[in-house]
């Protein structure tokens, strides 16, 4: 069994539209960009053996604002640009009661399934409260990209950062004491 880092997307590793307050995904391929020291970052951790996993809610699929085949297309993207072990999506809203739509942690659990993930050693980063809870649920320990959203912020968290990089330091320099 392996350790993992579970990613959320937009605004963890790309850089997220915010409007009125709240973060959206880039609304076309070229509107992707990668967050500052994200690469190196992801490089770090696999280089410590942790296998890297994309778990991500695209709920404007289910709400006709986005299409399946854009989103598959920035994932396919970020796949061959950053070698993430896997990448699942939710394409649910809430309203569709999945298991898989964060803050449940459908998406997590399947990884570890499929992947030999040791969720207890495991981390999930994300932005949103969504994120930080469905790493909760999943027994995995969690950090808050904290980027000042105009929205409900995390019950609670193991970490509260400021960005991925910051994130992989601490993650590392845990690794490194065991």
């Amino acid at each position: 069994m392996s350790p993992a880092v579970f990613l959320d997307r937009d605004g963890v590793i790309n850089r997220a539209f915010t409007r009125e307050g709240i973060p959206h995904p880039p609304f076309c391929l070229e509107d992707l960009e990668l967050l500052p020291g994200v690469a190196a970052a992801l490089e770090e951790l696999k280089k410590h053996g942790y296998r890297l996993v994309v778990v991500t809610n695209q709920p404007d699929v289910a709400r006709g604002t986005s299409s399946r085949e854009l989103v598959e297309a920035i994932h396919e993207h970020l796949k061959a640009e950053l070698g993430f072990d896997a990448v699942l999506t939710c394409f649910h809203d809430d309203a569709d009661g999945c298991d898989c739509r964060k803050p449940n942690p459908g998406l997590l659990l399947r990884a570890a399934r499929e992947l030999a993930i040791d969720l207890d050693s495991s981390f999930m980063v994300g932005d949103r409260w969504r994120d930080v809870e469905a790493g909760r649920r999943a027994g995995c320990r969690t950090f808050f990209i904290d980027r000042g959203y105009a929205e409900k912020s995390p019950d609670s968290c193991d970490y509260r950062v400021g960005s991925l990089a910051e994130a992989s330091r601490i993650i590392l320099a845990q690794a490194d004491l065991q």
